[in-house]
């Protein structure tokens, strides 16, 4: 299976709601890094735990309307096109690092003025 594969088969997840499934596809020292944040957030549980807000972290009416994945060599970049209840259009970028087949960190790469005005 190619690694694009596994980050679209998360994204599928989150989409159904299906946060144990995403979260299997995590070496259990995972790392997850947003812009902003002074901490990051390390390992698969905490992560897990951390998915239970996700509403709450995400802007007013957000939607994702496009994505596509970009593979190199043991990373895949996910180009996400995605809008809200203030913002009509916007992109933002997640790298993904595998280890053969699971992924020990997801940085997310977004305008965080703009990202700070959607809420």
């Amino acid at each position: 299976m190619k690694l694009s594969d596994i980050v679209q088969r998360g994204w599928d997840a989150v989409v159904a709601g299906n946060l144990d499934s995403l979260v299997a596809d995590y070496v259990d020292d995972m790392a997850f890094i947003m812009p902003g944040q002074s901490n990051v957030l390390q390992g698969k549980r905490a992560f897990r735990a951390a998915l239970e807000g996700l509403g709450q972290i995400l802007p007013p009416g957000f939607e994702v309307t496009g994505l596509r994945q970009i593979e190199g060599e043991g990373e895949v970049v996910s180009i996400v096109e995605w809008k809200s209840d203030k913002v009509h259009a916007s992109q933002l970028a997640v790298l993904f690092k595998f280890r053969g087949d699971k992924i020990y960190e997801e940085r997310w790469f977004i305008d965080t003025e703009q990202w700070k005005e959607a809420f």
